[in-house]
């Protein structure tokens, strides 16, 4: 049994039937349409089977993730080419193609951030990584399906009772030791939960108390996070297409309103940061770090929003 199959990425023997699934899926094609025909084009009858087409189309040649990540590689190359000015990424020469890293990265967008940089770690020979997303981003199904079919897995850090909320995130801290440990694949993380919307970049103890839970009776914290080879991971955007939206929640957040979101606003967010022009956008990796006997939760969550 397959104690990760609930939250691990889509293996090779399961991609035909996950795009199958997708393409039979209406919501999945109001949203394409939503995305590539705007306004009342949307509503034109033909535009609905025209989608399809395509996707059946794109889905005859996707038999493995490797093949869904080379049609995902084209999608990236195009986004670089028409809405970022200069894409730069600093630092790859402090890795090794054939080791795993836990490479735990400031967050400004919701899917680019990992995106771009497994955009040039696999132009440049190395192996992508598997990718963590919050399963607040999963209130549809298919959505989710996307997120796995592109090596992401799911941390289950919110709805439920504590219990279950202790028994998710236990669960990916074990999905984290064996990508690492057992299959030699490198992790990305956001360095907290959530964007920082507020532009202030710090890492969140908690998040490596999560990361620590499967070895956390066996390996003191500094020894175990040197074990992990943790590259910090620093992205910025010139221009943040999702600036406006990010600012309208800050204004509630601080005149003590509730701000709830849209139905889909994640989703819109995630367009928006695809299509929208982000200027120049940098990419700075740092070496593998190497923190001190002793260091806590704490010392190490400071050493990396440092570093």
């Amino acid at each position: 049994m397959d104690p990760f199959k609930k939250i691990r990425p889509y293996a090779d023997n399961e991609v035909e039937g996950v795009l199958q699934s997708l393409i039979n899926n209406p919501d999945v094609l109001k949203a394409l349409m939503g995305l590539q025909f705007p306004g009342f084009l949307s509503k034109l009858p033909f535009i609905k089977f025209f989608v399809k087409q395509k996707l059946i189309s794109k889905a005859k040649n996707i038999h493995t993730i490797d093949d869904y990540q080379q049609v995902f590689k084209s999608l990236m190359e195009n986004v670089v080419k028409e809405s970022i000015a200069t894409f730069n990424v600093n630092g790859m020469s402090h890795l090794k193609k054939d080791t795993g890293y836990l490479f735990i990265s400031n967050h400004r967008d919701i899917s680019l951030d990992a995106a771009l940089l497994a955009l040039k770690l696999y132009k440049s020979g190395y192996k992508t990584f598997n990718i963590a997303v919050g399963n607040n981003l999963m209130e549809e199904s298919w959505a989710s399906d996307l997120f796995r079919l592109n090596k992401s897995f799911i941390i289950h850090r919110s709805g439920g009772t504590k219990k279950e909320i202790y028994s998710g995130l236990s669960l990916a801290s074990q999905f984290i030791y064996k990508s690492i440990f057992q299959d030699n694949d490198s992790v990305w993380i956001a360095q907290k939960q959530g964007r920082a919307k507020d532009g202030i970049d710090e890492t969140d103890p908690a998040l490596l108390k999560m990361i620590h839970l499967t070895e956390r009776k066996s390996q003191p914290e500094a020894s175990y996070f040197n074990s992990l080879k943790v590259v910090s991971v620093s992205i910025s955007y010139e221009y943040d297409p999702n600036d406006q939206l990010k600012a309208k929640e800050l204004d509630l957040l601080q005149s003590n309103s509730e701000y709830v979101k849209e139905k889909d606003e994640d989703l819109k967010s995630i367009a928006n940061g695809i299509i929208g022009f982000k200027g120049n956008v940098n990419i700075n990796l740092s070496e593998p770090m190497k923190f001190a006997e002793g260091d806590d939760y704490q010392v190490i969550s400071k050493k990396i929003t440092q570093s």
